[in-house]
This record gives structure tokens, C-alpha cells and sequence, in this order.
């Protein structure tokens, strides 16, 4: 058949499927939360359907081996200072209000929510429907409506699909409106900025708008969760997990850039998931169907199984460089930003599990990337020092890798490893996590992946991976238990005198700086910053947890 013919079978079977949509009652579901005279409404199209579609509507490049690529602009990471929740007096008691949790009045959300609306008018939009959480007595069904094709894809790829005989009478338990090119007008809407995320848990109705990075579509189903499920006796975790051959379930708590995919993701192992999951009474059960991994300098040496995703049909590339001409990836190239992205079905993965279960965890990893290099590079925590640490939710940022950002290193604390998604006071799943240990007999292990032997762009050099893998190996199979412990002298954790395939000298911190006195002063700068960062906590938490605590004098 002759190209030009192709084409024109293309579009004729393409405006068949939209006069289709435009004449579909299905737009009475779209019209309860808000949204008529749509052109069309593509309801649930597969991932050849939406890669169509998006080439067709010229948002984003194939590269080689597949994968869709795409930019997003000045947006290429969250926008945390433009989140809202809305101020409903029926959950204004449970939510904690502040930085990370402001208030909006139902008035302004109205106001966008009819804006969103007006908008999209005359126009197509893209639904999927989807469950957030693996445990069928758990998860939630979600509705993600978009504006653009590719986003479709990026929540298909994110969350759980339906099977089909439940896509007829699906009823959404939450509803994600999503339309990256409508601004609000700033303080004139209520808001701070073009940028909005907004969530109504009244109305059980999310509005993004003014951005185009992805994440905040994920996030924003992380962020309902995480206020729904300590209310049905569920713990929300910013974490991935995975399980061994005996069925040793594993937890790895950790922030972006701190190793939680890539550790995660251990062929000797299966994958449960990457990043969100809950541990409730039936044990770990993940909230997505995919992964969204930082692809920044990937490599197929190091992370083979992450790096192979890149170059397959599905996947969506976020601000990844694309070659022109050969469509080939640079992996390595950050003129977009530090935080390019892959996301990808969970089975992209080798060796994942088919339910996203498994059973209640027998260790629990925390991750930090102490770019500061003084924090030992495993330790096994008493279930005190657990929930500090867990509350403190430490790690540092480099310089270099974000705007703004000087030359030297920045501690940063995010309680629970997510405090930008917690609508809930931390202690509410501090207290949690410690009654789950303790019901479980939980060894908890935290695992530093940041630097030794000096701090970040002065004399220190990145943990290798491969000491990493063996030790949180070592840990998870069992090998440690026995070991030495030591106790740091500046931090109180205990550290294994030995670990099979990593050298002693690696354990020991202070050990592999070649300027004792250069330690000893960034040691204790570094306590300082902990001691000031836990007084927050200190009103919710017990004597014994305050003892297990990093204390300023060594």
C-alpha cells in the first residue's frame, strides 16, 4: 500500500475513533467531575495507541530502541511550593498544616476547578483508569484525565491496570484533572505561582496545572494515599521492597538520589516495587504498576536492569537527550537537568513479582547519601535509634546537581523519607513503623551510599556500588548477624567490625580520611545538625528514643 494511502487509512480510522468518542455516553463520567463539551475523550487507549498519538500531536521524539522522549520545560522536577490541600473543616483536624501542607479555601479550588474546566472545552483529553495498591482490600481506584497523550501513557506505565471486565463499571475513588497548559493567575487564584497541585479530599478531586513534568501526577496519588491509609490501620512508605528465594521480604526507605531503585532492583532478588508501598495487615503490597528511576549517568555496567528500560518501546523519557539525527541516547548529558527520568511497567524489570505482594518485611534498609563522608557506610539500628532516624529522615545534597545550591554540601532532613507527600504529623507513622518492628521482629539496618574518606567535591569519593550491593547483601541474607558490632563514637550506631567483600578500612569512617582532625570537625558539625533538626520531634516521641539519638557532645 502506497504511504500516502497508509496515512489516509490512519486518519480516517483515527477521526472514526473520535467522532466515536465525541458521541460516547462515556462523557457522562467525565461530566461528574466537571468537564463537557470535550472534542473527544480517548478512554483508556493501549501504549501503541498513545504513542499515535502523541508523534501525531508532535509532543515528544521515538529514540532508538523505542522509548518515548520528551521535554518539559522550565518544570523538570516537583513544585513543592505550589501544593494545596483543601481546607475542609470535616479532616482539618488530621491534616498537619504548614510548609509542606498548606490550606486553600474550597472557593479558590472552585474557581481553578472551573478554569480546568473552560479550558479543556473544544478540546481532546486522554482517561485512564487505574488501581493505586497491589492489595485488593487496599487499593484505591484512580482516574487520571490529561491533556496531552504522552501523560496518559506516563499513568498507564505508573499504575495498576484493571483487567478489562472491570474497566465496564468502573467506579473512581479519586480523579486526577491534569492540564499543563493552563496557568493560574498567582495570588489573584489563591496560589503562589503559574503552577498549581491541588487536592480536595472532601470531593476526592486533584487539579495540576502549569506544569509538565509527570512526577506530580505520581506523587499526588502517593500523597492521597498516604492521608487515606493510617486511617485503615496501613502504613504509606516512601520505599521500595523486595524479597529473597525464602520468602525474606526487605524495605528500603530512602530519598531521590540515595540508591532505592537501583538497590531494589537485585536480580538475586524479587522486585516487588521502587518507590511507594503500604505494610499493612497482610503484609508489603506495592501502589504502582511501574517505576520512575532517575536516569542521570546511568550505566549498563552498574545498573544493567534500570539501563535496559531505556531503550525500550513504552517507556517514557523524561529530559533525557535525544541525538537529532540518530535518535541515540546521552545518558550522561544534563543540559535539561540532573533529574531526567524513565518510567516504565514494573515488569521492564527482570524478576519481578506478578501481584506486587509479599510477605511482612524481615529487614528494613534506610538509605542516606551523607555527602559530608562521615557516617559509616552500614549500621544495624536498635528499633529507638530506628524511629530517630526514621523521623529525621536524613541525606545531603550535592553541590552542583541543583540550582542554587554553593559549594559545599547541604544536610537536608525529610521526615519519614517523604515529608513532602505526608499530609499527616510525622509521629503518626513514626508511631506506626515502630508498633509494625516490633509486631514483626524487624531488623533495621541503615546504609549510607553517600561518600568516604572526605566530604563530596573535596577528598571524598562516592561509595562504590559494589560495596554497597555486598554489604546490604550481607545484611538481607543473614551473614551479619553474628558480626562484631562497634559503636561510633560520634553517632552511637553499631557497625559490623567485618563484612564479606568489603574492606574493613571502608567500614570505619574516620578510618578512611587521611585528615583525622578534618573528620572529627565535620562529624561534629554534622551532629549538630541533627540534634537542632530533631527538637521538632521531641514533644512526640519517648526518653528512650531521645537516648538512642545523635547528641551533640560526642
Amino acid at each position: 500500500m502506497p504511504l500516502s494511502t497508509e496515512r489516509d487509512d490512519f486518519e480516517n480510522r483515527r477521526e472514526r475513533r473520535v467522532a466515536m468518542n465525541r458521541l460516547s455516553p462515556d462523557q457522562a463520567d467525565l461530566r461528574a467531575c466537571g468537564l463537557s463539551n470535550l472534542r473527544a475523550t480517548h478512554w483508556n487507549l493501549t501504549e501503541g495507541q498513545l504513542y499515535e498519538e502523541a508523534i501525531r500531536r508532535g509532543e515528544g521524539t521515538i529514540a532508538a530502541g523505542g522509548a518515548f522522549a520528551v521535554t518539559t520545560g522550565e518544570h523538570t522536577g516537583r513544585s513543592p511550593n505550589d501544593k494545596f490541600i483543601v481546607d475542609h473543616a470535616s479532616y482539618r483536624g488530621d491534616v498537619d498544616w504548614g510548609k509542606v501542607n498548606r490550606p486553600i479555601a474550597a472557593e479558590a479550588f472552585d474557581i481553578l476547578h472551573q478554569r480546568a474546566a473552560a479550558y479543556l472545552q473544544g478540546r481532546e483529553v486522554f482517561v485512564q483508569d487505574c488501581y493505586a495498591g497491589a492489595d485488593p482490600a487496599f487499593r484505591l481506584p484512580i482516574r487520571v484525565i490529561t491533556e496531552t497523550a504522552w501523560h496518559n501513557l506516563f499513568a498507564r506505565n505508573m499504575f495498576i491496570q484493571p483487567p478489562a471486565a472491570e474497566l465496564a463499571g468502573f467506579e473512581p475513588g479519586f480523579t486526577i484533572i491534569q492540564v499543563p497548559g493552563l496557568e493560574a493567575r498567582g495570588a489573584e487564584d489563591g496560589v503562589n505561582s503559574g503552577t498549581f497541585v491541588l487536592v480536595d479530599f472532601e470531593r476526592r478531586l486533584v487539579l495540576i496545572g502549569g506544569t509538565w513534568y509527570a512526577g506530580e501526577i505520581k506523587k499526588s496519588v502517593f500523597g492521597i494515599l498516604n492521608f487515606l491509609l493510617p486511617a485503615q490501620g496501613v502504613l504509606p512508605m516512601h520505599c521500595s521492597a523486595n524479597v529473597g528465594a525464602g520468602g525474606d521480604a526487605a524495605i528500603f526507605f530512602g530519598l531521590s538520589g540515595t540508591g532505592k531503585t537501583t538497590l531494589s532492583a537485585d536480580g538475586t532478588r524479587t522486585l516487588i516495587g521502587d518507590d511507594e508501598h503500604g505494610w499493612g495487615e497482610n503484609g508489603i503490597f506495592n501502589f504502582e504498576g511501574g517505576c520512575y528511576a532517575k536516569v542521570i549517568n546511568l550505566s549498563a555496567e552498574a545498573e544493567p536492569e534500570i539501563y535496559a528500560t531505556t531503550g525500550r518501546f513504552g517507556t517514557v523519557l523524561e529530559n533525557v537527550v535525544v541525538d537529532p539525527v540518530t535518535r541515540r541516547l546521552d545518558l550522561d548529558d544534563n543540559r535539561y537537568t540532573e533529574n531526567t527520568r524513565a518510567s516504565y511497567p514494573i515488569d521492564f524489570i527482570p524478576n519481578t513479582s506478578a501481584t506486587g505482594t509479599c510477605d511482612h518485611p524481615r529487614n528494613i534498609v534506610m538509605l542516606t547519601a551523607d555527602a559530608f563522608g562521615v557516617l559509616p557506610p552500614i549500621s544495624r539500628l536498635t528499633p529507638e535509634q530506628a524511629m530517630y532516624h526514621f523521623l529525621s529522615g536524613y541525606t545531603a545534597r550535592v553541590a552542583g546537581t541543583e540550582k542554587g545550591l554553593g559549594s559545599e554540601p547541604q544536610a537536608t532532613f525529610s521526615t519519614c523519607f517523604g515529608a513532602p507527600f505526608m499530609p499527616r504529623h510525622p509521629s503518626v507513622y513514626g508511631e506506626m513503623l515502630r508498633d509494625q518492628m516490633a509486631k514483626h521482629q524487624a531488623t533495621c539496618w541503615l546504609v549510607n551510599t553517600g561518600w568516604s574518606g572526605g566530604r563530596a567535591g573535596d577528598a571524598g569519593e562516592r561509595m562504590k556500588i559494589a560495596y554497597t550491593r555486598a554489604m546490604v547483601r550481607a545484611a538481607l541474607d543473614g551473614r551479619l548477624d553474628g558480626s562484631e558490632l562497634r559503636q561510633d563514637d560520634n553517632f552511637g550506631l553499631l557497625v559490623p567490625a567485618a563484612c564479606p567483600d568489603v574492606p574493613t578500612t571502608v567500614l570505619d569512617p574516620r578510618t578512611a580520611w587521611q585528615d583525622k582532625g578534618a573528620y572529627d570537625l565535620t562529624a561534629r558539625e554534622l551532629r549538630g545538625r541533627f540534634v537542632d533538626n530533631f527538637k521538632q520531634f521531641e514533644d512526640f516521641v519517648d526518653d528512650g528514643v531521645k537516648a538512642a539519638g545523635v547528641r551533640t557532645a560526642a
